[in-house]
């Protein structure tokens, strides 16, 4: 995919989740994401080579217990979430949407606790949210 390629499906998602915004009412996350340990995420996805399959595991890990909120498209989880990443890892605008696409349904929260019937992050529609969430918010920050 090239960077002409790339940067048409970033405005194109943008352009997605700013038309679902502006059509929904999206509520303030109720998960504290402040108080989260990001190192789970920091310690494995390091750079300059950014390693896809430890950068993946470490996000699937860490987001994977907060998959119910941060899939709800009526909340504000997930860019929440992505904000956090970004401001504790000063990680690259994108790399988590560009290394972990997942298959056709998504990243896999297999693992998630069995107490918790959580929605995984492996519907199409809600990888499609966190991918536009993602791209949203590092766009802030170019």
């Amino acid at each position: 995919m090239g960077l002409n390629s790339l940067n048409l499906s970033f405005w194109f998602l943008v352009c997605v989740f700013r038309f679902a915004s502006a059509s929904t009412h999206v509520s303030s996350c109720d998960e504290d994401f402040t108080k989260k340990n990001y190192t789970i995420i920091t310690s494995r996805c390091k750079g300059p080579e950014y390693p896809k399959k430890s950068c993946c595991g470490a996000l699937t890990d860490f987001a994977c217990p907060f998959s119910e909120k941060v899939n709800d498209l009526n909340s504000d989880c997930a860019r929440t979430m992505f904000s956090y990443i970004n401001l504790y890892g000063k990680y690259p605008p994108g790399l988590f949407a560009h290394l972990c696409q997942g298959g056709q349904k998504g990243l896999s929260c297999d693992a998630d606790p069995p107490a918790s019937p959580a929605t995984p992050l492996s519907t199409l529609p809600a990888f499609l949210f966190l991918t536009s969430a993602s791209l949203t918010i590092f766009s802030l920050f170019l």
